[in-house]
């Protein structure tokens, strides 16, 4: 059995968490930064965690649409097929939770796949924050409301029209 390793990387929303080990990225957290003020936080990286921190570093830049990681999420089984539908959500745009519930074959189970998003242990690589309300609105995210506005906006820039 391999010990999960952990590393932290800062990013503009919070300092990521990140835990894993040779097979995968197990979870991708936020730590708000004002929780953690005044703590000198371990920044060497394992080995096992360095392309991970370094795409989340992309990711930010605006140089990353998708990961391509090894990730080994814990959860039900019904837990890992909601977040492998997460992953059909493309970058820059949105679905809703009722979408969401359809494209698993039960309008039924949305508070179930509701409840699902809000267990995903990797954050932005699972992008669960692309889920919107079936009215638009920006409802629940483990990290904070305002932190799935900042990604959703970071994804899908508001252009600036010419006026000429």
């Amino acid at each position: 059995m391999t010990t999960a390793q952990t590393t932290y990387c800062k990013t503009p929303i919070g300092i990521a968490k990140i835990i894993g080990d040779k097979n995968g990225v197990q979870e991708v957290s936020i730590i708000d930064d004002d929780i953690i003020s005044g703590e000198k936080l371990p920044m060497d990286t394992p080995e096992c965690l360095q392309e991970c921190v370094s795409q989340l570093k992309e990711y930010f830049k605006g140089e990353r649409a998708s990961f391509n990681l090894i990730v080994n999420p814990k959860g039900t089984s019904f837990q890992v097929k909601v977040w492998k539908e997460l992953l059909k959500i493309p970058y820059g745009k949105t679905t809703s939770y009722l979408e969401q519930s359809k494209a698993l074959g039960d309008v039924k189970a949305l508070r179930a796949v509701a409840s699902a998003n809000g267990k995903n242990p990797l954050w932005i690589i699972i992008p669960c924050h692309r889920v919107i309300g079936s009215d638009g609105s920006l409802t629940g995210y483990a990290g904070g409301i305002w932190r799935k506005k900042w990604l959703l906006a970071h994804e899908n820039p508001v252009k600036q029209q010419s006026l000429f």
